[in-house]
């Protein structure tokens, strides 16, 4: 389960599987290492929920975050564990997808790979938060806008809504739990193509994007520097 910080995804996980992982307050994580749940039955088979810290965690770096998440899920491909599913979680409630959540994604979608897409779901939650017509309005744009949610749904993937209850968690759960197990790319990358992490399709992503927080941090510093050496200068007179 994966999604940006605050996103409600040990919630999720909580409501699905009964457990008691600890929930953040507010915007802050408390999801700082990769967990599992406790196991639980849907159908007779047992599940187990993996829950991940966003890549905007506030006590981590987003390259400790991806290298701990490699690592997790290397560890387990190596011991033969393959996933039914993947499940991204996103607010609704949000007025746009900022920098944050768009990083987010992206940074799944490499994680995930095109091969894993059939077995993915983008779970929307905190209806509750909004008027039903913004909500659906946002939904909308979330699923036509090829910068958002269309390449991965044309991609094989489902959008669901949870409704804050166990029984949408574990039915949004259960829409993948059955799937035929496969592995994700970045999985198939460190594990079989022996890749280094930074020859990854995630992170590629993730240097390309703090490269380009660079240059903007960067050209900001510039511009306020000037800034200041000009109205040093015309204090001056």
């Amino acid at each position: 389960v994966m999604g940006a910080t605050g996103s409600g995804k040990t919630s999720f996980i909580n409501m699905a599987s009964g457990s008691a992982l600890r929930v953040g307050s507010g915007l802050m994580s408390c999801t700082d290492a990769v967990q599992t749940s406790e196991p639980f039955l849907l159908e007779n088979r047992t599940v187990r929920l993996i829950d991940t810290p966003g890549f905007n965690d506030t006590s981590k770096t987003d390259t400790e975050v991806l290298t701990m998440i490699a690592a997790s899920l290397s560890s387990m491909y190596r011991g033969g564990v393959k996933l039914s599913g993947a499940i991204y979680i996103h607010r609704i409630s949000d007025v746009r997808m900022g920098g944050a959540s768009t990083r987010n994604f992206k940074l799944f979608k490499g994680l995930c790979g095109d091969d894993m897409l059939q077995n993915v779901v983008i779970v929307t939650n905190m209806w509750s938060h909004v008027p039903l017509d913004v909500g659906e309005a946002r939904e909308e744009e979330l699923k036509s806008d090829h910068d958002f949610f269309k390449p991965v749904l044309d991609g094989g993937a489902q959008l669901k809504r949870h409704d804050n209850t166990s029984t949408s968690a574990r039915d949004i759960v259960g829409s993948i739990a059955f799937n035929i197990p496969l592995p994700l790319r970045i999985q198939l990358e460190l594990v079989d193509e022996q890749k280094v992490i930074t020859e990854t399709a995630a992170g590629a992503e993730l240097g390309r994007e703090l490269r380009e927080q660079a240059t903007r941090y960067e050209e900001e510093r510039r511009r306020l520097q000037d800034d200041m050496n000009e109205g040093i200068f015309r204090s001056s007179f």
